[in-house]
Formats: C-alpha cells, sequence, structure tokens
C-alpha cells in the first residue's frame, strides 16, 4: 500500500441504439439511458441509480462546482498518469461515468486523439471542463453503455463504478468496446473509504438511538477486483491500493462536500435522516477520535486502480505447460552453484 497523500481543502470556515465512434463533434450530447430502474436480471439493486442521477445533477448545477472538484480531479490525474506510462498512442477513447470529465483534462492530443465521454447525469456533461482533445458527450449508463465491439483502444473510468448496482455488467461492456489489445485504465472507491465517518455516525447512533443504519454505501473488497476484472475477460492485470487522506474543519464540512460532489448515499437501505441530537454526538466523536494536532479532521479515501488488457494475438503469453528446461527442484541448487562460483 503506498503511503497516503494528505490534501487540504480549504474552507472560508478556517479561512439507446448503438453509438458509432466515427461520429464528429465537441461538447455533443446524446443519450442514451436505459428506462429507470432497467437493469441486469441477475444484479442485485443495492443503490437508487434515479437518485444517483438526481445527486450528481445538482451538484453539477452548483454556483462554483469546481469547489468541490479537488478529489476527482486529483484521481484523474492519476489515471492520466497511468495512460501516459503506457508507450503508445490511443486514436479513440472511451471515459465511463466522466462527471465533469475529470480524466481528459490531464490527457493531451498527442496521446489521445478523440475522446467518447458518458454519464447518467445530463448536467454533469453540459458543463464538462475544458480540454484540447476532441470530445463527443454522450448520456449513457455505466452499465449499458452504446457503442459497438471493438471500438476503442483505451477506456478509463474514475469514481463511478462504485455506484453501479452490476458491476461484473459494466467491467464486461468496457471489455465488449476494447479493441483487441486494448487497454482499460481505473479507479474507484475501497472498503476503508471514508471509514472515520462511518465509526463515528455507528457509535453515536447506536449510543443515542440503540441501534444503527448504514450511511456510507457499500464498497467492492480489493480481494474480490482482480476476479471481477479476470471474469470480464480482462488479462494481463494490474490492481493496486492507494490512500488519499482529506483534511476538514470538522464533519458537517465533510458531509457539505460529499453532497457538493455528488458523493451522497445513494443506497436503498439508507436512512432518510438522522435526529440532529445524534448528528452532533457523531461530530464530537470524530472530533475525539481521530483529531489532529491543528484541530482539523481527517478523512480517508481509499482508492483502487486498475489496469487490464483485453486479448490479442500479439500480447506475450506463458509457456505451455510441460515445455520447462529447469525444474523447480534444480533450482534449489543455484545458492550452491553461485556459492562455488565466488570461491574460485
Amino acid at each position: 500500500m503506498l503511503r497516503p497523500v494528505v490534501l487540504w481543502r480549504l474552507s472560508p470556515r478556517l479561512g439507446g441504439p448503438a453509438v458509432s465512434a466515427g461520429s464528429c463533434g465537441r461538447r455533443e450530447v446524446a443519450s442514451s439511458v436505459p428506462p429507470s430502474g432497467s437493469t441486469s436480471p441477475r444484479a442485485l439493486n443495492i443503490f437508487d441509480r434515479e437518485l444517483k442521477r438526481k445527486q450528481k445533477n445538482w451538484a453539477a448545477r452548483q454556483p462554483e462546482p469546481r469547489k468541490f472538484d479537488y478529489l476527482k480531479e486529483e484521481v484523474g490525474s492519476r489515471i492520466a498518469d497511468r495512460v501516459y506510462d503506457i508507450a503508445r498512442d490511443f486514436p479513440l477513447a472511451l471515459d465511463v461515468g466522466c462527471g465533469r470529465g475529470y480524466i481528459a483534462q490531464h490527457l493531451n492530443k498527442e496521446t489521445v486523439g478523440k475522446i467518447f465521454q458518458t454519464d447518467i447525469a445530463e448536467h454533469a456533461l453540459k458543463n464538462s471542463l475544458e480540454t484540447d482533445i476532441p470530445t463527443v458527450n454522450i448520456l449513457a449508463d455505466e452499465e449499458f453503455l452504446p457503442f459497438q465491439e471493438n471500438t476503442f483502444d483505451l477506456v478509463v473510468s474514475s469514481l463511478s463504478l462504485h455506484w453501479v448496482n452490476d458491476l461484473p455488467r459494466a467491467l464486461e461492456q468496457i471489455h465488449y468496446v476494447l479493441k483487441p489489445d486494448g487497454v482499460f485504465v481505473g479507479a474507484m472507491f475501497g472498503g476503508d473509504t471514508l471509514y472515520e465517518l462511518r465509526c463515528s455516525l455507528q457509535l453515536a447512533e447506536t449510543e443515542r438511538e440503540g441501534g444503527f443504519s448504514p450511511h456510507i454505501s457499500p464498497f467492492t473488497a480489493v480481494s474480490d477486483l482482480g476476479h471481477l476484472l479476470g471474469r470480464a475477460g480482462f488479462n494481463t492485470l494490474t490492481v493496486d491500493t492507494d490512500e488519499i487522506q482529506v483534511n476538514y474543519p470538522g464533519m458537517f464540512e465533510l458531509m457539505e462536500d460529499l453532497k457538493g460532489m455528488g458523493e451522497s448515499n445513494c443506497s436503498w437501505n439508507r436512512k432518510a435522516l438522522l435526529h440532529r441530537d445524534t448528528m452532533l454526538a457523531a461530530a464530537a466523536v470524530y472530533r475525539e477520535m481521530y483529531r489532529n494536532e491543528d484541530g482539523s479532521i481527517p478523512a480517508t479515501y481509499q482508492i483502487y486502480h486498475m489496469i487490464g488488457w483485453k486479448y490479442h494475438d500479439s500480447q506475450a503469453r506463458p509457456a505451455e505447460r510441460g515445455s520447462a528446461t529447469v525444474s523447480f527442484g534444480e533450482l534449489a541448487k543455484l545458492n550452491d552453484v553461485v556459492s562455488q562460483g565466488k570461491k574460485q
């Protein structure tokens, strides 16, 4: 695990049909969102996707949406860095769950020739950030991508897939639209995200109300992510974990920022509201248990980064079983051979 990176949240309190990728245009918004509630029969219906769309639209319509973009811009830049680490160009790319375009703004047209951006929130697309790359915006669900098979050289996704009900289907869709030897580079929130807030709310609610309800959405475990990518058809997988720690004046400022990010809980089993006394108690617990020396409180965001490739004949493959010329038993004698060589 990489060492957490600390960011500061500055505060005034402290201070449809398949879409052909040949379509052209910039800041064009098309729509291909399935009917509300539409999902795969096998999927668990954990999240209210219509509510999530409204939350993201509300956040995108705020007078100063960039005030809350700090986390998504940071993760978007880290995904862009991983794209630059791949020694090739990508004529056609897709950003799944793009929000306001947090990845594209960090890419350049020398690396990516053209990018399609999809999201379920139309206002996020309309207020997307400027980029030098020719861009097409399409209103679409992550689980129902409206593109033909073998379309894109690169697919990216940042902090969006943790809200889908059917993550296996979403990954399969991404694999489907990738060209052979295409690559998927993504990031999503991990299971330890906001553990400080979760613990504080649970302790306060248990003490004040005799029990607690979930207030933080469930997340995928990192141990499952590699399996899900492999099941979707990806190979040459890379999965790693990162942490970003952001310091806030207090718990209420943290919750305000989560709302401004469009990251409020949308689980069907969420509790509609908490009593005022419970919220005040949770804020006090949070400060008592996790307070920094300067009086601020930390919030930890765990990020799972993933890279997966779609198979192509040109890719390196493991040797056939039984083709080895040296056995593992012979490897045990390697130290003796090296020692004898040093003595000579």
